[in-house]
């Protein structure tokens, strides 16, 4: 149990702009973590290793990607007992994202909306805060660095970009996640589509190939994909990530429908909605992507994640690791360790 109940804070953060909340924090962790006062919000990590992709968890619930897009906070994140971490998503190049206010809470949903668009520092800064973690991973957690494109980049050089980022992060990463599943970056969804997919995914593979005899070590490659799909899609996705040599699929991103928050304030603002009201929709898809790719086949879920009983229902749909991210910011660390004994064993 953290020190200071997140009960405690919460009415605190949610008084403020949530990306205002959202960087307080932020920096909050950066600033104090390793050092005593992680006590604040660290807890005990719930021990129960399983081996996914060829990785050994230390227990099956992560961080998704977008909290910690610089990857500033992995050690102090780490703390509050996920298994592992994924931060990110990184461009080549830094880059401001969209214009501000572009992060609105939902709370009578338990959703928040964003159209935050890739804001990062790009690789290099990126690079240097992965590489300053250690607390976090000497104790075992695993950290997955996620990839995409710059907004400025036309999707027909997306691979470029994609590229560049492999190169980079690959001896930093346990493994790495593909983002084609992003709203918030002007057609990126379009490379969901088969041909698309196919011919960056096959590029990937082949440069993932040439990194693994460089560095002399294999690092898994995930790819993240959208709610907003429909079987067959999900199925023509479920064969290309097959015949690319893709180890996993992360679903599922945010999404663009808006049926579940009709009516409510800041409803109709344009970007990605998370929390409760993409739970059906993502195990909708994972348990479509489990049936087109059989057991075996690594699946991390993510999407409405609230409670231990709602990781326990990703894990029923077909998934094999849960992240969460939404709902970290209405539960507090308590949710990390009520999932990760939700999902034990």
């Amino acid at each position: 149990m953290s020190l200071v109940p997140y009960a405690l804070t919460r009415p605190f953060l949610f008084g403020l702009d949530p990306e205002q909340a959202h960087e307080l924090t932020l920096n909050s962790i950066a600033r104090l973590q390793n050092t005593p006062a992680q006590c604040l919000w660290s807890q005990p990590r719930v021990s129960a290793p399983v081996t996914v992709a060829g990785l050994r968890f230390q227990n099956r619930i992560g961080l998704a990607a977008g909290l910690d897009k610089n990857g500033r906070c992995i050690d102090g994140l780490g703390a509050m007992g996920f298994g592992f971490i994924e931060v990110g998503t990184v461009t080549p190049k830094g880059q401001p994202g969209n214009p501000k206010p572009r992060m609105f809470r939902i709370p009578q949903k338990e959703a928040l909306i964003n159209r935050l668009g890739f804001n990062n520092e790009g690789l290099a800064s990126f690079l240097a805060n992965v590489q300053q973690a250690r607390t976090f991973r000497a104790g075992g957690g695993l950290v997955g660095l996620n990839i995409g494109k710059n907004a400025a980049t036309p999707i027909e050089n997306a691979v470029d970009d994609y590229l560049i980022c492999l190169d980079g992060v690959y001896p930093h990463a346990d493994y790495v996640t593909v983002n084609i599943s992003s709203p918030n970056t002007k057609n990126l969804r379009a490379l969901q589509s088969d041909e698309a997919l196919d011919a960056l995914l096959s590029r990937l593979q082949e440069r993932r190939q040439a990194l693994q005899r460089q560095h002399g070590r294999t690092v898994p490659m995930f790819v993240k994909i959208a709610p907003d799909l429909d079987e067959a899609q999900v199925k023509v996705i479920a064969a290309t990530l097959r015949a690319n040599g893709i180890d996993g699929v992360i679903a599922t991103n945010t999404t663009l429908a808006r049926d579940a928050v009709q009516g409510l304030p800041h409803a109709q603002e344009t970007g990605g909605l998370s929390g409760r009201p993409v739970f059906e929709a993502s195990n909708r898809v994972i348990a479509q992507l489990r049936a087109a790719l059989g057991s075996g086949y690594p699946i991390i879920g993510v999407g409405g994640v609230l409670s231990g009983a709602d990781a326990q229902a990703k894990l029923r749909a077909g998934a094999d690791l849960v992240q969460i991210y939404t709902g970290l910011i209405y539960r507090g660390p308590a949710l990390v360790r009520e999932a990760a004994q939700a999902t034990a064993g």
